[in-house]
């Protein structure tokens, strides 16, 4: 669920923004242009957690790259988004950047949508747009449904069942997540 602040301005005014100290203690994310404040949300925390612990388990030691969690932030084809967990290789970029919203997008984002509302699906579409644009795989995970659906850019989205497993494809080749971890019965 996001705040809409009714705030509309440039990608770079957000920048400046959001670097107020008033801001320093929430996290908004730059959607369509306008500012979307994300408040804390322990369920789907819980969620995402799972995936990026099982993201740093599978990437701890091969020196792949970066796995970050809700409050990483990322340019994404002019906008600014916090993915729940996302990954960049370090063949795409060695350090992340220590300030702002990381300049270079993640191979992959998680989105969990929880709860799941009119103006978060609406928000996810415009998302999904800019993601495909940046080249990004994204999984969009439903908790209310277990279920997740890949978006690969190019291919036609594919949906995942509670008897299913994700796997890493050319992204974290090898990396393989059965629904069953993140939705415990």
């Amino acid at each position: 669920m996001a705040i809409q602040t009714n705030l509309r301005m440039t990608s770079a005014e957000f920048d400046e923004w959001v670097e107020r100290p008033e801001n320093y203690d929430k996290l908004f994310e730059f959607i369509g242009g306008e500012i979307v404040e994300v408040p804390s949300n322990a369920k789907a925390s819980n969620y995402s957690s799972t995936i990026n612990g099982e993201l740093y388990i599978f990437t701890r030691g091969k020196d792949l790259g970066h796995v970050t969690g809700e409050v990483g932030g990322y340019m994404i084809d002019g906008e600014r988004y916090a993915p729940d967990v996302a990954f960049i290789s370090k063949a795409r970029q060695v350090d992340l950047d220590e300030r702002g919203y990381n300049h270079i997008p993640p191979d992959l984002a998680v989105e969990v949508d929880f709860p799941s509302t009119k103006e978060s699906r609406y928000q996810m579409q415009i998302k999904l747009w800019h993601y495909q644009q940046a080249g990004t795989v994204v999984w969009v995970v439903y908790p209310e449904d277990k279920t997740v659906m890949v978006y690969i850019p190019g291919h036609p989205p594919k949906l995942y069942g509670i008897e299913d497993t994700l796997d890493g494809g050319d992204v974290l080749p090898g990396f393989t997540l059965p629904l069953k971890t993140i939705f415990p019965e």
